[in-house]
């Protein structure tokens, strides 16, 4: 669930107000996180990964499903995410052994 810290911080970046959605956007990036890491809870080092996909969440609003977009004499494209979220990710990503994965609780901070 997402943290007051959290939802601030994305609130100053964007300047949105809705904290509800804010929230929501923050739990979606968070559950991502998790699942890609194979980690059963964010870890220090994960939270700014966390908030810069549901920054990106939010300014994608309105673009879901769309690869590019032309406007006005102007063209974007739209990445799944950018690779430094992803190097981050990698760096957190469990390996699985043995058909397992195994997440040493003593080490996360």
């Amino acid at each position: 669930m997402a943290r007051e810290k959290d939802i601030d911080i994305v609130a100053k970046l964007t300047g949105e107000k809705d904290t509800e959605l804010l929230e929501i956007l923050l739990d979606e990036a968070e559950g991502f996180v998790l699942s890609y890491t194979h980690r059963s809870r964010i870890v220090s080092g994960l939270d700014k990964a966390v908030r810069d996909l549901a920054v990106i969440a939010l300014n994608r609003m309105g673009t879901e499903g769309e690869s590019g977009r032309s406007e006005g004499g102007e063209s974007y494209s739209f990445e799944s995410a950018p690779k430094q979220i992803y190097d981050t990710l990698n760096n957190f990503r469990i390996a699985r052994v043995g058909g397992r994965y195994h997440e040493n609780a003593a080490q996360q901070t």
